[in-house]
């Protein structure tokens, strides 16, 4: 698969470019991916007739979409099936999940991506890094759940790992300890899903009165704020206890998905979500699906130039969210930032560290 556009987003600085001038690079790419799933994919061709969508957008608001659901129903596949290198699963706690099929070059670029925003955050060297997880969770690479994909893609961008968890999902005392020994008050990553890092780490540790000497740490932390929200702890609550016990003040919540890999939007120090040069978001309304202005909440539409094996580039989510506005956050960064405010009433939780039990 060949796509030139690609190549002049993937040379873009992922958060420089401002809006105006990013959509100009994006949406020409998007409609590529458009036409390309038409041409390969049955089930998204026969959903482009029936809804009788426009293949070629001139602007974001035309661009059809898969509603994110249906990856639960069908599998949706760009590729021959001898082409396919690697199936992943979402990670919903009931009924059906999603399969998402990566070829080679696809899962090659989502690292790529992925690593090329992480970068904005964490510099260039490879941290030592400590994962609130289970060695045991990513040994299987052929088939992974969103949990499992999110920990070993992000594993590439740390060495010497350490894993703070044991078989039963409790904290181990002698690997935390080890790794605070090794690398106390020098620059380290540490990276766990949200509902995890709080119940498996955080809150033993300030039973036992223990704060870590990880002063120059940066934590990456995604999904599960459903169960905070049930335990009353806001995102401020969060970075306060990472503060106490961790001693690290560079906490990072990111929001991606198993359909859009790679490209993730990371918040910055003011709390706002950030789209790279790779994706942007739309809002619509839940009832007549309009286009939304800033300012206004409603359902998320994720947008990437990544996926290329799956219709994975433009899709309706069920998150509710808002565009607070283009170019202008005070942390500098240029594009469109939002936040989000949790799943449409009466949608499947399916936040990765909710499929914890």
């Amino acid at each position: 698969m060949m796509f030139a556009r690609l190549d002049q987003l993937m040379q873009a600085p992922v958060y420089q470019l401002p809006q105006a001038e990013k959509e100009a690079l994006l949406l020409p790419r998007l409609n590529e991916l458009t036409h390309w799933h038409d041409q390969h994919c049955e089930p998204f061709h026969h959903l482009m007739q029936a809804t009788q969508a426009q293949l070629h957008a001139t602007d974001y608001g035309d661009l059809p979409y898969v509603a994110v659901r249906l990856f639960k129903h069908r599998l949706l596949s760009s590729v021959p099936n001898d082409a396919i290198f690697k199936t992943l699963t979402s990670s919903g706690t009931t009924g059906a999940v999603s399969r998402i099929v990566l070829d080679r070059d696809s899962a090659a670029l989502q690292s790529k991506v992925l690593v090329k925003i992480m970068q904005e955050y964490i510099g260039k060297q490879r941290l030592p890094m400590l994962l609130v997880e289970q060695p045991a969770l990513i040994q299987n690479r052929s088939g992974f759940s969103a949990r499992g994909a999110g920990a070993l893609g992000l594993s590439f961008l740390g060495r010497d790992h350490h894993y703070a968890l044991d078989e039963q999902m409790q904290p181990n005392w002698p690997v935390i300890e080890a790794f605070c020994e090794k690398y106390a008050d020098q620059p380290v990553f540490l990276f766990g899903f949200t509902f995890m890092v709080w119940q498996c780490l955080l809150e033993p540790l300030k039973k036992r009165g223990i704060k870590l000497p990880l002063s120059k740490g940066v934590l990456f932390h995604s999904g599960g704020w459903k169960k905070l929200t049930h335990l009353a702890v806001s995102a401020s609550d969060f970075n306060q206890r990472c503060a106490d016990v961790l001693g690290i003040q560079q906490v990072h919540n990111f929001y991606g998905m198993v359909e859009q890999t790679g490209a993730i939007c990371v918040t910055c120090e003011h709390g706002h979500l950030h789209t790279p040069a790779m994706a942007d978001v739309l809002i619509r309304d839940p009832k007549t699906l309009a286009v939304l202005p800033h300012k206004q909440p409603g359902l998320i539409q994720v947008l990437s130039a990544l996926p290329q094996s799956y219709p994975g580039h433009s899709l309706l989510t069920e998150d509710l969210g808002t565009c607070l506005g283009d170019d202008d956050c005070p942390c500098g960064r240029k594009g469109r930032y939002f936040v989000v405010h949790g799943r449409l009433p009466k949608a499947e939780v399916r936040g990765c560290s909710d499929t914890f039990r």
